[in-house]
């Protein structure tokens, strides 16, 4: 008898340790927010958004002359000092980008990595996104440009970027960018290193729409400036309007900067938009992407 009631026991145990195992809950992945930006781009800013793996992205990003002529050149869309930048940017993981592009101011053709370290979650596991961003471009103007004493490495530049962003609902993110620019060869009155900072983000009024703006400001910090009297270059101030489906975002903005490149309006911007129309231009931006 007392076999039977050890046999019912272990039976009774075993079948109540295997309903438990089906009924436990399945441990669900925290999966990353969406859309938190609809493209790579922002104005002249990388957010920290980068296609899924084997993804071919194309950019052109175009900046007209100065509005300060009014309608006698469509404010500055027949003017002088266009600039373009044509790129192609490819996914190699979820999280790895890499890119090339070709920039109509100076000839610079830029080489770029992203790298998404960490992205922010749907139920808040990870709170923020955090990306690094670097690009190295090469002068393509003719080298009379560098003066006597020419070296081809006189051409390189180089920028680095830390991006934090947050999606704080479904219709506003912000990031927050720190920066660091390093040209080769620069004249004598610029710094040959600067320091920067910037703000940018989408407000997103529509299934398709936003309204974008940027923000980046060139620090003057003493202890690392080449002249005792040195000028740091003028903020880079941006607002647009976005419109985007699952394949294509097109921009269309005013901007101070006419570089297009980041580090070339970190160290060279010289419009302000305290000056008004006189330094704003017109610009656009057109993404679209491809899957392999």
């Amino acid at each position: 008898m007392k076999k039977y009631i050890i046999g019912l026991f272990i039976l009774l145990f075993g079948f109540t340790v295997a309903m438990a195992q089906e009924e436990a809950p399945e441990k669900k992945i925290d999966k990353p927010v969406r859309s938190p930006f609809a493209s790579g781009i922002l104005i002249d800013n990388q957010t920290n958004v980068i296609p899924t793996a084997k993804t071919l992205e194309m950019l052109i990003q175009h900046r007209f002359g100065k509005m300060g002529n009014g309608i006698s050149d469509f404010w500055g869309i027949y003017g002088a000092g266009t600039n373009i930048r044509m790129g192609l940017n490819y996914s190699i993981l979820d999280n790895l980008m890499v890119g090339i592009g070709l920039t109509k101011k100076n000839m610079y053709t830029d080489m770029q990595v992203k790298w998404n370290i960490l992205q922010q979650t749907r139920k808040n596991t990870m709170p923020i996104a955090l990306t690094l961003y670097g690009n190295m471009a090469i002068d393509g103007r003719n080298e009379q440009v560098f003066g006597v004493n020419y070296k081809f490495s006189n051409r390189f530049s180089y920028f680095g970027q830390v991006i934090v962003g947050r999606k704080f609902c479904d219709w506003f993110t912000l990031q927050a960018t720190g920066s660091f620019t390093h040209y080769n060869s620069v004249d004598s009155t610029k710094n040959h290193d600067v320091v920067g900072i910037g703000f940018n983000g989408r407000v997103k009024f529509s299934p398709q729409s936003s309204f974008i703006f940027q923000y980046d400001i060139p620090l003057n910090i003493k202890g690392i400036s080449e002249h005792i009297d040195y000028t740091a270059a003028e903020p880079n101030f941006g607002v647009g309007y976005e419109v985007a489906t699952s394949t294509h975002a097109f921009q269309v903005f005013i901007s101070t900067g006419d570089g297009i490149l980041a580090q070339d309006n970190y160290l060279y911007n010289t419009n302000s938009v305290a000056n008004g129309w006189e330094d704003l231009m017109i610009g656009f931006t057109i993404t679209r992407t491809w899957n392999f």
